[in-house]
C-alpha cells in the first residue's frame, strides 16, 4: 500500500504534537504537516496535497467546517476526517455537508483513528458510534433542531422500516446503500453481492444521483436518516 500522507489541523499545539507522534507509530502513515487554524490548514492542504486531513472543528480565523469546504473545493481528492470534542447536530451535519468523510470524537482510541484515516484514504466513510446515534436521533426527531424538519417532512421512519419511495432505489441499490453504511469498501460489497466492482460503482453512482448525495459520507447519513440502516448494526 502507498504511504498515507496526513495533515493535522488543531489549534492546540499539544494536541497536534500528540497526534503526530501517534500517527507516526502507524504502519503506512506519515505526517506531512501541522496547522493551528483553518486558514493555515487550507493553505497547507493546497501546498502539500495530503491524502487525509485530520481536522478539528473549533479553531480560530476559520473553523474546521469552513476549512473543510475550502480544502475540498480546491482539491476534492483530499479526504477529511473530523476529530473533535463536539458531537452536536450542527457540528456533525455541518461537517458532513462540507464533505468530511469521517467524524470521530476525541474519545477515539488509537485503533479508531488508524481505522478512520486508512478508511478515508480508501474512500470509505467512518463515523464514531456516538455520532451515528446522534444522526439517528436527529432523523427520528430526537432534538429540537431537527424536530421542525421532521414535522415538515412527515413522521420520521424507524430503522428497518421501508424507506419512502421518493428516492426510487431498486432493491439491489438499497442493498448497496446498507453495505456502504456498514463501512464496507467497493471490493467488499462486490464479494458480498457476488458482482464485479464495476457493477458496484454503477450502483453507487445511481444511488448518488437518486438521493442527491455527493459522496459516501452523505450516503451514510442518508442511509441512517431514511431507514435503510441502523447505527447499531442490527
Amino acid at each position: 500500500m502507498t504511504e498515507i500522507r496526513v495533515l493535522i489541523a488543531d489549534d492546540q499545539a499539544a494536541v497536534r504534537e500528540g497526534l503526530a507522534l501517534l500517527l507516526e507509530t502507524m504502519s503506512e502513515v506519515s505526517v506531512v504537516g501541522q496547522a493551528g487554524d483553518g486558514l493555515e490548514a487550507a493553505a497547507l492542504a493546497a501546498e502539500l496535497a495530503p491524502d487525509v486531513v485530520l481536522m478539528d472543528l473549533n479553531m480560530p480565523r476559520s473553523n474546521g467546517i469552513e476549512a473543510t469546504s475550502t480544502i475540498l473545493a480546491a482539491n476534492p481528492d483530499i479526504r477529511v476526517v473530523v476529530l473533535t470534542t463536539y458531537e452536536d447536530d450542527a457540528s456533525i451535519v455541518g461537517a458532513l455537508r462540507a464533505g468530511a468523510l469521517g467524524y470521530l470524537t476525541k474519545a477515539a482510541t488509537r485503533a479508531d483513528i488508524e481505522r478512520a484515516v486508512k478508511a478515508a484514504a480508501a474512500g470509505q466513510a467512518i463515523l464514531d458510534p456516538a455520532v451515528q446515534r446522534q444522526l439517528l436521533a436527529a432523523a427520528t426527531g430526537g432534538s429540537a433542531s431537527t424536530a421542525a424538519g421532521a414535522a415538515a417532512n412527515g413522521a420520521a421512519k424507524s430503522p428497518g422500516a421501508e424507506p419512502e419511495a421518493a428516492d426510487d432505489l431498486s432493491p439491489r441499490e438499497a442493498d448497496v446503500l446498507r453495505l456502504i453504511a456498514a463501512g464496507h469498501s467497493n471490493r467488499e460489497i462486490a464479494k458480498k453481492l457476488f458482482v464485479g466492482e464495476a457493477t458496484v460503482k454503477s450502483h453507487i453512482n445511481r444511488i448518488f444521483t437518486k438521493t442527491g448525495c455527493r459522496d459516501r459520507a452523505q450516503a451514510v447519513q442518508y442511509a441512517f436518516t431514511h431507514g435503510y440502516a441502523d447505527p447499531g448494526g442490527k
